[in-house]
């Protein structure tokens, strides 16, 4: 099945809000919406006036998982077809939206369940309303949360809270997966796009350089050893240096000493590019 608009966006302010627009289906992830998001990061990715990427859900859901009918089903006597719309559906949710250059946020207004985990881990921050439900329900159905939603829950969960919501199939408030660390912070429903576009519009006011170096810093890091990531963090500073013209020594550091702000307390004023 084609569709199209599966995915909305809107930019103001610097910051891209990205809409999984399926709210009939909850905003499951049909064919159709892993193909017009792979798209649309690539496109994000190199536009220009959008320092932020908002990920959310149209209508009451954030994202229901996977479309059970047209990728399990429909696909299924297709193998070619399933592997290619498999491996977009990986590639966007687990490698594109944590090693993107620009900072990321999930923001969860709704339903929360499967496949959607990875879009919530893969993203830098994550924030929900409080009334949101989270779940895992593969268990209920007799499978369980495979793909890259394993990889997710030992990335992000304790060994304890990722097997029991795993194996109970138990759902979830947003109060709870701030709990368990799932995401940065719970808030009201009628709060929650305030709070999350007052964190994007703060990130919108640092170095874009610097942030992409955060990013990288912390996800490589991840993998190596404590010598590695030494050497990597070295190598990463020396590769920021180039790019911003030496600016964070110079104009960042150099400021600070003539005492013309306190970094601190405020970001340098002279990030635009």
């Amino acid at each position: 099945m084609s569709e199209s608009n599966t995915i909305l966006v809107e930019i103001e302010n610097a910051v891209a809000t990205v809409t999984l627009n399926r709210p009939t289906k909850r905003n499951a992830m049909s064919p159709s919406l892993h193909l017009e998001m792979a798209e649309t990061l690539e496109k994000l990715r190199y536009e220009k006036t959008s320092r932020v990427i908002v990920v959310t859900g149209a209508g009451e859901s954030f994202c229901a998982g996977m479309d059970l009918k047209q990728f399990f089903v429909d696909l299924k006597d297709n193998p070619p077809e399933f592997d290619r719309i498999f491996r977009i559906a990986t590639e966007w949710r687990f490698r594109t939206l944590r090693y993107f250059p620009k900072p990321t946020i999930a923001m969860i207004n709704g339903y929360c369940f499967g496949g959607a985990f990875s879009i919530v881990e893969g993203c830098d921050l994550a924030f929900a309303a409080k009334e949101a439900t989270f779940g895992l329900s593969e268990i209920n159905f007799k499978h369980y949360p495979g793909g890259s939603v394993s990889k997710s829950l030992a990335n992000l969960l304790r060994p304890r809270d990722a097997l029991f919501y795993a194996m109970t199939g138990r759902t979830f408030k947003g109060d709870r997966a701030a709990e368990i660390g799932l995401i940065n912070a719970a808030y009201p429903l009628a709060e929650l796009k305030k709070e999350v576009m007052a964190v994007a519009a703060e990130l919108a006011t640092k170095d874009p350089d610097a942030l992409s170096a955060a990013k990288d810093a912390y996800r490589f890091s991840l993998e190596m050893s404590a010598e590695a990531a030494l050497n990597y963090a070295a190598a990463k500073s020396d590769q920021l240096s180039m790019r911003q013209n030496d600016s964070w020594r110079s104009e960042g550091i150099g400021d600070f000493l003539q005492g013309k702000y306190r970094p601190g307390l405020a970001a340098h004023k002279s990030t635009d590019k």
